[in-house]
């Protein structure tokens, strides 16, 4: 096999693979050294075509599959920038106007970055783990002044070293430079991709610069940019014009060269770039694969890791629906304060929730058409002459000139709901909401077939307040005054008894906290979070005020009121229905 067979072979691979990254069936993946168009990767939109330096495969070309999900694990690098362009390809709807102000097109290009990464990762929150490991090469490149500046916002540049080095970027101190850094860095950590530890000297060195009030400013900028649609193109440019006004700098002129004198600008080494490069080289760190002592990963300790996290989850899922808790509520502290009989409001809440369970998880037919060059299906004339061409030529026929069309229903997806209520006492407010949501979740995924559910409360203990898969007839509810919260032990709990890390089913979690947690539960429950996003898992926090400690990972819901609860759950179990 030829070296361009060999790369054809994996393009075709990579475009089989990428329906899984997207939304879209019209994509095609080219993959051969060079390609990019001098980046690692890159989307054009109007050949809807991802092309992919080979530069950064690291491996063998023909032992490559990447529509296998373990290999992937070989070339992590390329895959991540595969999942970028994805996701560039699934949410960047908008273009740049002809004659757009250079600035504030470079400002507004610079905050799609973060935006649809935040996008994929919400549709698909097992993606995070790849654009973390593609973000040291993107955000590399967005310093490197040999790679060409991105020209749309569907054509990002990326470029960097293929090796575990990571070069010092030439970043001059201006406040220019330092607000690229803080949208590319900063906006990636509160877009969920990586974390406030990771991107710490380069918020430090940013906030010399800019100072708290510029760099405020702009952070609301990136989080308005974050909720925009899609397609909304003027909203995007609008962010960029006011990015440029922020920072001094004329929106319809083209971004100012740094002043002779300022630290970094003749290409030597600029505390910001020093920061950019600890934050990269950090995160670099977190995201390596475990290794033997041969460099290459070790596949046998992520399965024991696997093995254990799954024999935790099975103990504490005994401990919490253990038959003896089906009988009365526990004694002591984690109070079940008693029952009641749902309201007719909570009945009529449920059934038109049930509604939108039944339309999210209804598939219609699939239509797939096969080629071949033997019956059955109908004759194409066309394919048959071109056979016969073939062999008057003296070469083998490729052509394929019958046609099949094969219509199948695509079975409805099962549906696992898992919800998790802090019962401190910060958490008051929102313990009879939870209580009524809980039974009317539980009511309505009793409409759908193949689904599971379960509500536990945590605090001193987890006690459960829906068992899994049960049709409640009664609203149980709870008291929220302990004084610390078991969170670890309720994630592994509903992650056991609802299988929330396997595959095959629309799986979500909702944790109800304010976060603040003692001792290790925040290590060792983002640790949870991790392993459930790594498997697909959703994961929904909801809060009555922005003032939580949030893990990385989960998406954030503000309730304007208590009472909405119900209607937030049942709007996140009808999308993960939709999405699986």
């Amino acid at each position: 096999m030829g070296l361009d067979q060999v790369w054809l072979r994996l393009s075709a691979a990579f475009t089989d693979a990428v329906t899984d990254l997207t939304d879209r069936e019209d994509l095609t993946v080219r993959c051969a050294p060079g390609f990019g168009r001098g980046a690692p990767g890159c989307f054009v939109p109007s050949l809807a075509t991802i092309e992919l330096d080979a530069a950064h495969l690291g491996q063998d070309p023909g032992t490559c599959d990447p529509t296998r999900p373990a290999d992937r694990e070989r070339y992590p690098s390329l895959w991540g920038v595969l999942t970028h362009e994805a996701a560039h390809a699934t949410h960047t709807r908008w273009s740049v106007p002809d004659g757009a102000p250079n600035a504030a097109a470079e400002a507004a290009l610079a905050l799609e970055e973060s935006r649809i990464e935040a996008a994929q990762i919400r549709r698909r929150p097992i993606d995070r783990r790849w654009l973390r490991v593609a973000a040291r090469h993107l955000v590399l490149a967005d310093y490197n002044p040999s790679t060409p500046p991105s020209t749309s916002p569907a054509t990002p540049a990326g470029n960097g070293p293929t090796s575990t080095s990571i070069a010092t970027p030439n970043a001059a101190m201006t406040p220019w430079n330092a607000g690229r850094a803080a949208a590319l860095l900063l906006a990636r950590a509160d877009a969920g991709i990586l974390t406030p530890k990771e991107t710490r000297p380069v918020a430090e060195t940013v906030l010399d610069v800019l100072g708290p009030t510029r760099l405020s400013a702009l952070a609301a900028l990136w989080h308005l940019a974050h909720a925009t649609q899609d397609h909304d193109s003027e909203s995007m440019m609008d962010l960029g014009r006011r990015w440029c006004r922020i920072l001094d700098v004329h929106p319809e002129r083209p971004t100012p060269p740094p002043p002779p004198g300022t630290p970094g600008a003749s290409g030597d080494p600029s505390p910001l770039g020093n920061a950019i490069r600890a934050t990269l080289r950090a995160v670099h760190a977190s995201t390596t694969p475990t290794a033997t002592a041969s460099g290459r990963p070790d596949p046998e300790g992520r399965r024991q890791q696997e093995r254990d996290a799954r024999e935790e989850a099975d103990r504490a899922a005994r401990r919490v629906f253990a038959p003896s808790t089906r009988t009365a509520a526990p004694r002591g502290q984690t109070r079940i304060t008693g029952t009641r009989k749902p309201h007719p409001y909570e009945q009529t809440a449920a059934r038109r929730l049930a509604r939108q369970l039944r339309a999210a998880a209804h598939r219609d037919r699939v239509t797939a058409v096969h080629t071949s060059p033997t019956p059955p299906g109908r004759l194409s004339m066309r394919g048959a002459l071109s056979a016969d061409a073939q062999r008057a030529a003296g070469i083998t026929p490729t052509a394929e000139p019958f046609t099949q069309t094969i219509r199948r229903r695509v079975p409805t997806p099962p549906l696992r709901i898992g919800i998790a209520c802090d019962v401190s006492g910060s958490m008051r407010a929102l313990a009879a909401p939870v209580a009524s949501a809980a039974w009317i979740v539980a009511r309505a995924a009793g409409y759908i077939p193949d689904a599971r559910w379960a509500t536990v409360i945590f605090g001193t203990h987890v006690r459960p307040i829906v068992h899994p898969g049960r049709i409640p007839s009664v609203v149980t509810e709870f008291a929220a005054r302990d004084s610390r919260e078991d969170f670890v032990q309720a994630v592994d709990a509903l992650d056991s008894a609802l299988e929330l890390t396997r595959a095959g089913a629309a799986r979500l979690l909702v944790i109800v906290s304010d976060g603040i947690f003692k001792d290790d539960q925040p290590k060792e429950g983002q640790k949870r979070l991790d392993r459930l996003n790594a498997a697909g898992c959703a994961v929904v926090w909801l809060a009555l005020s922005d003032n939580v400690k949030v893990m990385n990972g989960a998406h954030l819901v503000t309730l304007a009121h208590p009472t909405r609860a119900a209607d937030v759950i049942g709007a996140a179990a009808t999308r993960a229905l939709r999405n699986a």
